[in-house]
């Protein structure tokens, strides 16, 4: 069973302009080649630069995400339980219109990788 970690503070936003299709199209190819350190930190660029909260949380999850694979790859079972659980969460729900990754799939997906040892989860943009 996987469970949600304790708050954190909040996150720390830096405005202005971003290449948010670059820091994504990076974030894809890093996450599918298995470079789950790297696609965490694609995502997290995109993540410090959006405004709306409930589109941070999506992408916050994806980050997640990354991190969980990272730690069940490092046999960290701990670490996949809580990071694991807090990204499934985030991930909860239908499609952010806003984010361009597609979530719903991946969610399934990731859910199946870190419960039940199914194949890791491909993140792709929608459309594509």
């Amino acid at each position: 069973m996987l469970r949600e970690p304790r708050e954190r503070p909040a996150r720390r936003y830096r405005p202005g302009s971003i290449d948010r299709a670059g820091h994504a199209r990076r974030a894809v190819e890093l996450f599918n080649a298995g470079r789950f350190w790297e696609a965490h930190e694609e995502l997290e660029a995109i993540w410090r630069s959006v405004t709306d909260e409930a589109e941070a949380a999506v992408i916050q999850g994806l980050i997640q995400a990354a991190a969980a694979l990272l730690h069940q790859e490092r046999g960290n079972s701990h670490g996949v339980k809580v990071v694991g659980g807090a990204a499934l969460a985030k991930l909860a729900g239908p499609q952010h219109p806003a984010v361009e990754f597609e979530t719903e799939a991946f969610r399934h997906d990731l859910e199946d990788a870190l419960l039940r040892g199914g194949p890791l989860p491909r993140l792709g943009v929608r459309g594509k």
